[in-house]
């Protein structure tokens, strides 16, 4: 996390702006005041209450301006609530009953009452999440084995499990002493596409698509192949959330698309970590802001001060430290997840949910690290497979400061691997395979050009942004597609 470079985008920042004005500015405390109670009722599901206390305090005529614009973000979070959880007991019933044919109400009441089935009580109605059904065999054993046959099995990366890469990257960097090893070459095109009439004819739609980041030994020579339309505006090489900008006019009944065709070299990641080396990192000023909280979502609440009483214990060794925490947060279940701006703390989401997506799970990992003085940060963006194997698919994971060997990077979602060979068991603490683009070092950063309107995705920057002059287009009024080619890979002298 890089504190001094960067800002904050508007959703996430807003979603505890109090926070920062109540320490900073007394004078102003009072103007943020709303904002913490309509946060904890939306939390609760008490929408009424909270649009009535945001309606109440926009009538102020003293209200500052970024205080106004968080609660009319928190009215914005309680739609996107609703979109994702939309379904009532009889759909998601129905959904369960094409797997579970024979699913009694009991035994729904019970999942239901554990939590495995993710649901939101909002102003006294029950609403489950679009999703639920499909999470649910990932998180209740008991409701996977109930599954009549045949059972489609869940779907997994290919590197979620050992794979010949792992051996190559692991022999490379063994055998080299090098860091950076087994390279990947790729082109890649990734489109934006907003449906037909979001927005009124002749109307000028402003488009963000995720596009790489330059990082020595991890990926390189980025080469812009082409987009749609001509003239992306790149985002500079110190943006933390890269985007190519594209701008069209709509056209009446006619989707508009955006595209955007870039090559570059990706390189595995290893560090053969000694344990018995790492030794606590003193805390410089470039370190420093890695160890610290960052509302709302890294947040040392009690409840993660305790876990982390329980995982670590009395360990002292950074390295064993940081193992013991992989291993506990590689054990919540993986189950896809709401959409991030819906979340006021995903960390404590992470920890009480029961599941978590990738995302969620290096908050997680990060918030716990932090408190444990040892400095972590982001990265994020997509991941790919052969061609032969047809996969790829958004991801997220993190990095961790251990002395002396520096930042080295963690994948706590990918977690441990089925190897009785500890350095390949561990590869994804201390190391990365060649089949991840980088577009994001941090979370929740400014896009360039700046977005005028709240972002659809507050925390992460994978799938894209659009707006135009009337708003933001959420979602639910654009599509996305990722596609990509493997090419030779150069060689030095190229």
């Amino acid at each position: 996390m890089q504190w001094r470079r960067g800002r904050l985008t508007i959703g996430c920042a807003l979603l505890l702006l109090c926070a920062a004005v109540q320490a900073q500015d007394p004078a102003a405390s009072s103007q943020a005041a709303p904002l913490p109670a309509v946060i904890a009722a939306i939390d609760d599901g008490h929408f009424q209450q909270a649009s009535a206390r945001i309606d109440a305090a926009l009538q102020q005529d003293d209200l500052s301006a970024s205080t106004r614009q968080a609660l009319q973000f928190q009215r914005e979070r309680m739609r996107r609530m609703r979109i994702d959880f939309a379904l009532d007991r009889n759909q998601v019933m129905a959904r369960i009953r094409q797997q579970i044919p024979d699913l009694s109400d009991a035994e729904f009441d019970r999942w239901d009452a554990a939590g495995t089935i993710e649901h939101l009580d909002i102003d006294g109605s029950r609403f489950y999440f679009n999703r639920s059904a499909s999470n649910l065999y990932r998180v209740n054993p008991e409701a996977a084995a109930r599954r009549a046959p045949p059972v489609k099995p869940n779907s997994d990366g290919p590197f979620e499990h050992l794979h010949p890469h792992h051996s190559e990257a692991l022999q490379q960097a063994l055998q080299t002493g090098a860091t950076s090893v087994a390279p990947r070459r790729l082109q890649v095109t990734q489109s934006l596409t907003v449906d037909a009439d979001a927005v009124p004819a002749g109307e000028t739609i402003r488009a963000w698509i995720p596009y790489p980041r330059a990082i020595p030994g991890q990926q390189e020579d980025i080469q812009l192949v082409a987009s749609q339309p001509d003239n992306a505006r790149i985002a500079p090489e110190t943006t933390l959330q890269r985007t190519a900008y594209l701008e069209k006019k709509a056209q009446a009944g006619q989707p508009t698309e955006f595209s955007v065709t870039y090559e570059l070299t990706i390189h595995a990641r290893y560090f053969d970590i000694d344990p018995e080396k790492v030794v606590a990192a003193p805390l410089t000023d470039e370190l420093t802001p890695y160890v610290q909280e960052r509302p709302p979502h890294i947040v040392f609440t009690d409840a993660i001060k305790a876990y982390s009483l329980k995982v670590v214990g009395a360990e002292t060794n950074p390295y064993r430290i940081v193992q013991k925490l992989f291993a506990a947060v590689d054990k919540t279940p993986w189950a896809g997840a709401r959409e991030y701006s819906t979340i006021s703390n995903i960390s404590d989401y992470a920890l009480h949910a029961g599941h978590a997506d990738c995302g969620q799970q290096t908050l997680l990992l990060m918030t716990l690290l932090r408190y444990n003085g040892i400095p972590t940060r982001w990265q994020s963006g997509w991941t790919y497979s052969d061609e032969s194997v047809g996969y790829d698919n958004m991801h997220d994971w993190g990095w961790v400061y251990l002395a002396p060997y520096g930042w080295v990077p963690m994948d706590v979602t990918t977690g441990q691997l089925d190897s009785d060979n500890p350095k390949l068991r561990w590869f994804y603490l201390g190391g990365l395979d060649a089949y991840r683009i980088t577009f994001n070092d941090d979370f929740s950063r400014e896009l360039v050009p700046a977005k005028q309107h709240f972002r659809s995705e507050t925390v992460d920057s994978q799938r894209g942004e659009a707006e135009w002059r009337g708003g933001n287009l959420y979602f639910d009024q654009w599509d996305y597609d990722f596609k990509w080619k493997m090419l030779p890979v150069k060689s030095s002298s190229e």
